[in-house]
């Protein structure tokens, strides 16, 4: 490709940054005017018609582009031809195509690196390749690869702040299949080197040592509807405002429940698209005292403000399961459940603070209307045990498969997916043919797409299921909260605990399992008491809303309470 080529392919990138896609593929359109035989002008074309939703048109432009005399040159040297075809079957949502596309794409670029006046264009549309191989890998169940390929667009990008962004994401990705190993600690260690906040608020100890109400700064952006958010409302609402002040920083995008929140602290700030060192003057110029972050390493996450130390005492919980990696953050929530050893300190860069109870309070209300009430389990009506899992299917391990194939095998049983991967076809059938390579039988799944009245639909299922390593948190509460109750396998980390601290908070010990065999043994004896599920599904959903699992004053005295002796702590250095 020559210089011109070159112009118009560095034009059509600018473009697509600012997210002008018709003119991206105008581009595309000067350099085929001059050459109908151009595989960049195809390419292009086709990459933005994919980007405006025109399948159309991307698949016409694929068509010329792959039936060119000069083919094998562009399958050498076209990487964006690739790239665009791999987003043709993503953006369609037919993934097995899609990723068979994304991988031959690194292969290509692995042999024939960008080098010269191309080297840069290379190297973005290798990242776009990484980042959206890892989005389709991950809707298609393959975690692993997802946390791959992000780890490589981190790699892949020179700008630190991307870097930053991608690794923290393939962090997130890691809890799919890992779980407080040595491996993944250091990994998170290793997103500080990215952060680069070598300047740090300064903060006078002495003058914090005065007697005052102690100022609590929540920092998110999920203030909105989200599934943490499901377990913010104690936090905002319900402190002792004798002895806190209650901030709240909502950084991400406000939509009705925002309103809800935002009349909750004593202080709201939205500093939705300010940048993290903008958000860290304004904590440190309220003279936060104990900064919440409740987002850790998810989508849009606050850590870049925390790197700052914009508060004296920092902590991190609820929004994420493990570690920050971060030394710029003191303390890890979590509980004695979750954590129970002296040895589980070593999974964490920060000090864990254990709460007594559960580290989690389950608030639906203000998230949502509706009101769970007792009902009949339906296996008294189908006369077979309908099991269940709304799960997000990443979590789904071939290990927890076998499990559950070998409980559909043990009683007359079918059992109910529900969740974003069965939405789409190819999806459905990338489950099916896990689920048969397990030796499972497909025709006992029910593959659900996932839709609002997600809540309704628990009323279809005698049990719920849950994932491991990476348990279900919302998913668990909502089943719970819906009257039917849930076979967690216990774990041996904070993250692979929350089903069973859930479950003890919630009153059902008797439902959490140690050991795969337990998993199986406690899902199979619980199906066959019909009489016992019919029990369990019409008393839970009174239950719950009594158990220490919704009991927002004792959750507060008990975070409280942690909050002064932190503070102390700090003080008496």
């Amino acid at each position: 490709m020559n210089e011109k080529d070159f112009s118009w392919s560095r034009q059509a990138e600018n473009f697509l940054e600012e997210g002008n896609f018709s003119n991206m593929r105008a581009c595309g359109r000067e350099l085929l005017d001059a050459n109908l035989n151009n595989p960049e002008g195809w390419a292009l074309v086709a990459e933005a018609s994919v980007y405006m939703e025109d399948f159309d048109t991307a698949e016409a432009a694929l068509n010329q582009l792959w039936h060119l005399d000069s083919q094998q040159n562009a399958l050498r040297a076209n990487l964006r031809g690739l790239f665009a075809t791999a987003a043709f079957y993503g953006a369609q949502f037919i993934l097995d195509k899609a990723m068979e596309a994304y991988e031959q794409l690194f292969k290509r670029f692995n042999v024939s690196v960008g080098k010269g006046i191309w080297g840069e264009i290379s190297n973005r549309i290798i990242e776009r390749g990484y980042a959206f191989y890892a989005d389709t890998c991950l809707l298609a169940g393959y975690a692993d690869k997802a946390a791959a390929a992000t780890f490589n667009a981190s790699r892949t990008v020179s700008d630190i702040k991307k870097k930053a962004m991608y690794h923290s994401k393939a962090l997130f990705l890691t809890n799919y299949r890992d779980s407080g190993s040595k491996q993944q600690l250091e990994q998170h260690k290793q997103f500080e080197h990215l952060l680069r906040t070598e300047v740090k608020f300064p903060h006078d100890r002495e003058k914090r040592r005065k007697n005052h109400s102690l100022r609590i700064g929540y920092i998110s952006p999920d203030f909105r509807q989200h599934a943490a958010a499901y377990f913010f409302t104690p936090l905002l609402r319900d402190a002792n405002r004798n002895d806190f002040k209650i901030y709240a920083y909502s950084t991400g995008k406000a939509d009705h429940i925002t309103q809800r929140f935002k009349k909750m602290p004593d202080v709201w700030r939205d500093m939705h698209g300010k940048s993290s060192r903008h958000v860290a003057k304004q904590i440190f110029d309220d003279r936060i005292d104990i900064l919440v972050d409740l987002s850790g390493h998810s989508q849009n996450n606050c850590l870049p403000v925390l790197g700052y130390r914009p508060a004296p005492v920092q902590i991190s919980g609820i929004g994420y399961i493990n570690t920050t990696g971060l030394s710029a953050v003191d303390y890890f929530l979590t509980d004695t459940t979750c954590c129970p050893d002296v040895a589980d300190q070593l999974n964490f860069r920060e000090k864990l603070l254990k709460l007594d109870g559960c580290h989690l309070c389950f608030a639906p209300e203000i998230l949502r209307s509706i009101k769970a009430e007792g009902c009949d389990a339906p296996v008294k009506t189908n006369g077979y045990v309908t099991y269940g899992c709304f799960n997000n299917f990443a979590k789904v391990t071939d290990d927890i498969l076998l499990m559950w194939r070998n409980i559909l095998e043990s009683v007359p049983s079918k059992l109910v997916i529900k969740n974003k991967t069965c939405s789409v076809e190819s999806g459905q059938n990338i489950i099916r043919e896990r689920f048969r390579r397990i030796g499972g039988n497909p025709e006992k799944l029910e593959l659900r797409p996932f839709s609002p009245d997600y809540l309704a639909q628990y009323r279809d299922i005698d049990i719920a299921l849950d994932t491991s390593p990476y348990c279900g948190g919302l998913t668990t509460c909502d089943a719970l909260y819906m009257g039917v109750p849930v076979i967690s396998l216990k774990g041996h980390s904070h993250g692979s605990r929350y089903g069973e601290t859930i479950l003890k908070a919630a009153g059902l010990p008797e439902l959490i399992s140690d050991g795969q065999r337990a998993y199986v043994s406690k899902a199979v004896q619980l199906g066959r008491q019909a009489d016992k599920l019919n029990e369990l599904h019409n008393d839970l959903p009174k239950m719950i809303r009594i158990s220490p699992l919704m009991d927002n004053k004792s959750y507060m005295a008990d975070m409280e309470n942690k909050f002064k002796q932190i503070w102390d702590c700090y003080c008496k250095v």
